[in-house]
């Protein structure tokens, strides 16, 4: 009698068991997929405790993203109809949407929308537009651990020292020899488009 017992007891617990097992890791999977990056980076508890990467696979394939570039100094990054390239906080505008275009993987060529000039950088740092685009307007695309990104120029440096796209307090372009990826006034935040 007690042979019975066991044997029809012990795989019904089991079943319980994996059951709520089951279920627990499900919640867990299922929360973990619902979260941004930006959650995810923040939160060790859901898979490793190494800190988690953004995707680099737009990066591949001649990808074109329509943004606004929001520099941590508050501006817009634009570029008007005559191709002068500075800050502006006028949201409302079309100058300051860009289309961002992968030209290799983590060089990004950055057009503005409605004037239909490339962003360029020249040897001296100095930031300018073109309406064709060449070397000038590669730029190496870094993702900072702050989320900002960061565009140093593909071709220029000074003394090896790579130059960054960046808008002061003013509203001005910063030449490119007075900046670091360190310098909130070198950090963007690609806002899409709604």
């Amino acid at each position: 009698m007690h042979k019975w017992i066991l044997t029809w007891i012990l795989p019904t617990l089991l079943y319980t068991s994996c059951f709520h097992i089951i279920c627990l890791v499900g919640t867990i999977a299922f929360a973990c997929n619902d979260m941004t990056p930006e959650q995810m980076a923040t939160n060790v508890n859901c898979s490793s405790p190494e800190r988690h990467t953004r995707s680099y696979d737009y990066m591949e394939g001649g990808d074109v993203r329509v943004r606004r570039l929001f520099c941590r100094t508050q501006w817009y990054l634009r570029i008007d109809k005559r191709g002068k390239v500075k800050g502006t906080q006028d949201k409302q505008t079309n100058y300051n949407i860009m289309e961002i275009r992968t030209v290799a993987v983590g060089v990004v060529a950055i057009k503005g929308v409605e004037s239909e000039y490339f962003l360029a950088m020249d040897k001296e740092g100095k930031l300018y537009a073109k309406k064709v685009c060449n070397e000038d307007c590669n730029f190496k695309e870094f993702i900072q651990e702050n989320h900002y990104n960061t565009y140093a120029s593909a071709k220029w440096t000074n003394s090896g020292r790579e130059m960054f796209v960046a808008i002061n307090q003013k509203g001005s372009p910063v030449k490119g020899k007075k900046t670091k990826k360190e310098q909130k006034t070198a950090h963007f935040l690609p806002i899409a488009i709604t």
